[in-house]
């Protein structure tokens, strides 16, 4: 195994995944919910670094979980409905940190 092989941040081998474990507990992401057009509530996660998260494949994973819709605008995820704790919880499965 080279130096190539080994984490620059963990110091352990890169094919442990190691790094994106880190990655998403020093995130600190927010969950709050908007009102939007005819009184709908919209849940906007917020707060995540793209360059370590696949804000895309989380929001699709999300939606798949809630049985909703939304979409990710400006690296925020947007699901439709009121789903704060659901998703908190969601989050927390993940290895995030969500603060309030």
């Amino acid at each position: 195994m080279g130096d190539k092989d080994i984490s620059d941040v963990s110091g352990l081998p890169d094919e442990l995944g190691i790094d994106e474990d880190l990655g998403r507990t020093e995130q600190r992401l927010r969950v709050r919910v908007d009102e939007r057009t005819y009184g709908k509530a919209m849940t906007i996660v917020e707060g995540f670094d793209e360059s370590s998260v696949d804000v895309q494949s989380l929001a699709s994973d999300l939606k798949s979980s809630l049985a909703t819709g939304g979409t990710v605008d400006e690296g925020r995820i947007e699901l439709q409905g009121d789903h704060r704790e659901r998703v908190r919880e969601l989050l927390e499965d993940e290895g995030f940190s969500v603060g309030e």
